[in-house]
């Protein structure tokens, strides 16, 4: 083999690394390059799960403070809804109470309750002797009534007539002075207790409305606030 050949030899040789050079050149740049591309859309997914799970973690915070918000809105509605219920039904209670300051202007028919209201305490009291006491207004009154009161008890208890004391020292609230006027007052009617004040009667017109007034609550709210409820 002359020179000649040795040097075509030589430069086959030196053009096939050369290939083979570029050739795993080029395969290592396109590994990196794939690698690299995975890696960035791996980082992109990971990056976009994080934005969407913060999204929807402040998403759910907004969804829960409008829950909130209209829950509390909700309670105030019906807090001042049952406010201006519970106003109406006061009104109508003193609406009432107004009228029973008007009971003892008729003296007949004020002095035939007074009697009606004093034979009804008797009869749960069922006590031999009681202790009456009534407004300082009222008390000629309930003493002229005092007679057949016990008449008729006696008669519808089928017992002796009791000792009624009437107490001249300590009286029922008088009436009010004017509608606006503050403090304990009386419309009328009696109270009778036992002698020894363990058991007691209050059968004021005061007393009689609001047992009424308890009693019928449940169908005075039925009826006046079925609609609102419905």
């Amino acid at each position: 083999m002359n020179d000649a050949d040795v040097s075509k030899q030589i430069q086959q040789m030196v053009r096939f690394i050369h290939q083979e050079a570029e050739e795993k050149a080029n395969e290592i740049s396109v590994a990196a390059e794939e690698e690299f591309n995975i890696e960035k859309l791996q980082l992109f997914e990971a990056e976009k799960k994080k934005i969407r799970q913060e999204y929807e973690r402040k998403e759910k915070q907004v969804e829960i403070r409008k829950k909130i918000e209209y829950s509390m809105q909700l309670n105030a509605s019906r807090i001042k809804v049952l406010q201006a219920q519970d106003d109406l039904v006061n009104s109508m209670k003193e609406a009432a109470a107004k009228e029973l300051l008007l009971v003892s202007n008729n003296h007949q028919s004020y002095e035939k309750l007074l009697k009606d209201l004093i034979v009804q305490s008797l009869l749960r009291l069922k006590e031999p002797a009681v202790l009456l006491r009534c407004r300082k207004d009222d008390l000629h009154l309930v003493e002229s009534v005092l007679n057949p009161a016990k008449e008729e008890y006696a008669e519808k208890a089928n017992a002796h007539a009791p000792n009624i004391v009437v107490d001249n020292n300590i009286f029922l609230p008088p009436p009010p002075a004017h509608a606006t006027a503050h403090g304990p007052y009386c419309s009328g009617g009696v109270v009778l207790a036992s002698i020894d004040g363990k058991i007691v009667c209050e059968n004021t017109l005061d007393a009689r409305l609001d047992v009424v007034f308890r009693k019928k609550l449940p169908e005075i709210r039925r009826l006046l606030f079925t609609q609102v409820v419905g």
